[in-house]
Formats: structure tokens, C-alpha cells, sequence
């Protein structure tokens, strides 16, 4: 099964908008999911994507479907409740790409920061700009999943 290894932070601010491009909007959800188990929906303008992933912290089991507009549509209602709205910036980091996602509606103002590693050494030797803020590879309540359940877990309410 393919892994997804990656580390994720959380920055104090917003970056400039010269760092970040233009980006692109999605809507994410989450369809199901059962102890560390989880079937996530995101739609993009041009595209949709059914993902299954288990396991926590760096090393993650990860299998992506391409699914059609209407079949994402027709999904998206069992999503309700454990939605995220963002967009995705692609920032060149070095030889890596961060993807920066600032988050809108319910969790406006967050700025989550992701780099994904061909390998575990890779991620460990990796020394993060001061930019990116703390790190919360992890931290299971960081997770977009948990976002969308439960909201930012730094604020009350």
C-alpha cells in the first residue's frame, strides 16, 4: 500500500501573498471514518478525489481514487457536519513543495502548513523555515480531519 510520509506545521500568521501565488479553492469532507481509519472527499475545479487513509503521526497508509463530478456531488451530502473549506498554495521549498493551506469559514485565519518526504530519514533531516511555526506532526486534534469534526483545538467554541 502506498505511505505517505510528511510532517505538518501551523503558522503564527498568515505569509504574504507574494510567497503564496494564487492557490486553489477546495472543499473537503470526510465520508467516514472508524479509530485511525478515515475516507476523505475533496473537490477541486477541475477535479475530485476520494482518499482513504490509516495510521497517525509521520507514516501514513494512503490510496487515492479519482472520482467523477457527479459522483463527488452525490457523496458530498454524507459529508455534512465534518467539512473544511481552504485553499492550497504551492510553495518550492528548496527541491520540496510545501503546501500551504489557508482555511476559510468556521476556520478562518488558520494557516497549516505540509511537506510531504520520499523517505522517514528525509523527513527527519528536514529543518522547516521559521515561517511554517510549530510543528503538529502528530497531534491528532491538528489533523483535517479533527478540524472538521471539532474545529481549531487553540480556541474555545
Amino acid at each position: 500500500m502506498p505511505a505517505e510520509i510528511e510532517r505538518a506545521f501551523v503558522a503564527d500568521r498568515r505569509p504574504d501573498a507574494e510567497l503564496l501565488g494564487p492557490g486553489v479553492p477546495l472543499r473537503q469532507g470526510y465520508v467516514a471514518s472508524e479509530g485511525n481509519v478515515e475516507v476523505r472527499l475533496r473537490i477541486a475545479e477541475d477535479r475530485a478525489v476520494l482518499t482513504i487513509k490509516s495510521g497517525g503521526g509521520l507514516t501514513r497508509d494512503e490510496v487515492e481514487l479519482t472520482v467523477g463530478e457527479a459522483d463527488a456531488e452525490a457523496l458530498w451530502p454524507l459529508t455534512a457536519g465534518r467539512r473544511i473549506a481552504k485553499h492550497r498554495h504551492r510553495v518550492p521549498i528548496g527541491e520540496l513543495i510545501a503546501e500551504v493551506d489557508v482555511y476559510g469559514d468556521t476556520l478562518e485565519g488558520l494557516c497549516r502548513i505540509e511537506v510531504e518526504f520520499d523517505s522517514e530519514q528525509a523527513a527527519t533531516a528536514f529543518d522547516p523555515p521559521a515561517w511554517f511555526g510549530r510543528e503538529v506532526t502528530g497531534d491528532e486534534r491538528w489533523r483535517n480531519a479533527s478540524l472538521a469534526r471539532h474545529g481549531r483545538p487553540d480556541r474555545d467554541g
